[in-house]
């Protein structure tokens, strides 16, 4: 007698587990700098907005000011992106408060992100995804089967 449960194909179980396993690398190295971005935790400074850089997309433009970050105790660091930062938010040669969380490239408004809210998301799909695929499920009564009977083994 078959349990009425189909069998899930080999390919999809691997290419299920490499997506998942995909979303969980690109999640987890993130969660750092990712949560004290959200708190504004990190190096406070000054962003310094150098160029503007913009895409253009149908119907849509993304612009991202580039510039120097100066810490509180002087250091430097050039070619650096205020995350969250658009068009309208500076002018070449302003200033701004910026909090440095440990990102290479990119710093923060004193503000913080939302993008925890991603990272989380894909945490979230990543775990999903592998615990669908590979954490054993009960089974519940069999059909037919009244649950007092399958409890009691009858």
């Amino acid at each position: 007698m078959t349990s009425g449960r189909r069998r899930r194909s080999p390919f999809l179980t691997i290419v299920l587990t490499f997506i998942g396993a995909l979303l969980l690398y690109l999640a987890v190295p993130s969660i750092g700098p990712t949560l004290r971005a959200a708190r504004a935790e990190g190096t406070p400074g000054e962003f310094t907005a150098r160029q503007l850089y913009c895409i253009q997309h149908p119907g849509h433009e993304s612009c991202t000011w580039l510039g120097d970050f100066r810490t509180k105790s002087g250091e430097i660091r050039t070619d650096i992106a205020l995350y969250g930062s658009d068009r309208t938010t500076l002018r070449a040669g302003e200033s701004t408060r910026a909090i440095d969380v440990g990102r290479p490239n990119q710093v923060y408004g004193p503000g913080g992100s939302n993008e925890w809210i991603f990272t989380g998301l894909l945490l979230l799909a990543g775990l999903a995804i592998l615990v669908f695929l590979y954490l054993p499920r009960s089974r519940g009564p069999a059909r037919g089967r009244p649950a007092e009977e399958a409890a009691a083994g009858v």
